[in-house]
């Protein structure tokens, strides 16, 4: 009790969600889907909405607020053509009318305009990594380093940066998506942040009582990924068995240094992956992400990750316990972890206990938890200095 008022109660709080874009139901959409188990009676606000029907599931029946950049002529399928438009659209949306504003960001959604009196939490799955850290790979693989479609590119994401900076003083508090991104986001916006891991579906994997001897990877076939890497590593280790799930615009690259050991299965079922996945010696990743989602899967199954020791994977992944890491993103790097890993043992148990930490319950609990503490404390501070300007007197010329 607070001069006679009781505690606020984030069960009773209005609550808002503000997304970025849903297009489909991905990484960034398990996370909503998690926020919207911990708040059900929130409302859901995002740029543009095209869900296909087989995975609007999530959303529980919710209507969607959307911008009107939802109307724009080709949005369905262009909709980051009108990234220009985004931070003017995310600030059309009327909250005034919700206690709490968690905003699930990697684009603007933590731009939004509250009041002295709404608390903001912000999610941040990373600063605008292609306007930051990614600025100059992004205008490479997209063709993008001469000429007036360069030019037009680099002043977008110039007023993007700007726009990504100003609007960090709109957010009460930061949530990280993992210390990597914490650090970012210190370096970024100079705020400090919160970290919780996005939840992972640890309960859909299970180790399997059968093992074959193959190494396995499974992604989306982009740059970033390093695909073609682990690909051109395993052409050094002929003896060995790669299995590779996944399919994109990478395909005929990496089938094109692809070695008789190479199996390249492109797109499968999610229930594939889990059997391909549950008898794999060992997962194989070679990209840097902010966190990295299946190698948790790979480690729920049981399977140990052998992995770039950058980013994410740093904090998922237990080096000589759950795994182990290469330092180079090189082939020789990578074949030699290969090798050191055939001379190394496993506990699938422990392998799998230390993925529960990253499950979907964790995640809501500790979200729940968080964003609750922040509602008490931003709370108590208003009705304090409320109770305060009553006992102050009103200077009078």
């Amino acid at each position: 009790m607070l001069n006679g008022l009781p505690k606020a109660d984030i069960d009773n709080a209005r609550v808002a969600i503000v997304h970025d874009w849903l297009p489909v139901y991905a990484g960034a959409e398990r996370v909503l889907e998690q926020m919207l188990e911990v708040f059900p009676n929130a409302d859901v606000f995002s740029l543009i909405e095209f869900l296909p029907e087989n995975q609007r599931a999530f959303l529980g029946g919710r209507a969607v607020s959307t911008s009107f950049i939802q109307k724009l002529p080709f949005a369905r399928k262009h909709y980051r053509l009108y990234l220009p438009f985004a931070p003017l659209a995310i600030e059309q949306f009327d909250l005034r009318g919700y206690d709490v504003v968690l905003s699930s960001s990697y684009v603007v959604a933590k731009g939004v305009l509250t009041t002295p009196d709404q608390l903001h939490v912000s999610y941040v799955h990373s600063p605008i990594r292609y306007a930051w850290d990614l600025y100059f790979d992004y205008l490479e693989n997209g063709g993008l380093t001469k000429g007036i479609r360069s030019l037009a590119a680099r002043m977008i994401l110039h007023y993007m940066r700007l726009y990504d900076a100003g609007t960090a003083d709109r957010v009460d508090h930061f949530i990280a998506n993992s210390r990597h991104v914490a650090r970012r986001i210190e370096k970024t916006y100079r705020r400090t942040a919160d970290v919780i891991y996005p939840p992972v579906a640890t309960e859909d994997f299970v180790p399997s009582r059968e093992r074959e001897n193959y190494f396995f990877t499974m992604s989306r076939l982009v740059p970033y990924k390093r695909i073609d890497l682990i690909v051109r590593a395993f052409s050094l280790l002929p003896d060995e068995r790669l299995v590779v799930i996944g399919d994109g615009p990478e395909m005929e690259k990496i089938r094109g240094c692809a070695g008789p050991n190479v199996t390249l299965m492109g797109y499968q079922s999610d229930e594939v992956v889990r059997h391909t996945m549950s008898r794999a010696r060992a997962f194989v990743f070679a990209a840097e992400e902010d966190f990295g989602i299946v190698p948790v899967e790979a480690q729920a199954c049981g399977v140990p990750v052998i992995a770039f020791g950058a980013g994410g994977a740093l904090e998922t992944i237990v080096d000589g316990k759950t795994g182990l890491f290469f330092q180079h993103q090189t082939e020789e790097s990578l074949s030699d972890a290969v090798r050191r890993f055939s001379t190394l043992t496993f506990d699938v148990p422990a392998v799998r206990s230390h993925a529960q930490a990253f499950s979907e319950s964790a995640f809501r609990q500790r979200l729940r938890e968080t964003v609750a503490g922040h509602y008490e404390e931003f709370s108590s501070r208003g009705r304090r200095l409320g109770a305060d300007s009553l006992r102050t007197p009103i200077q009078t010329a």
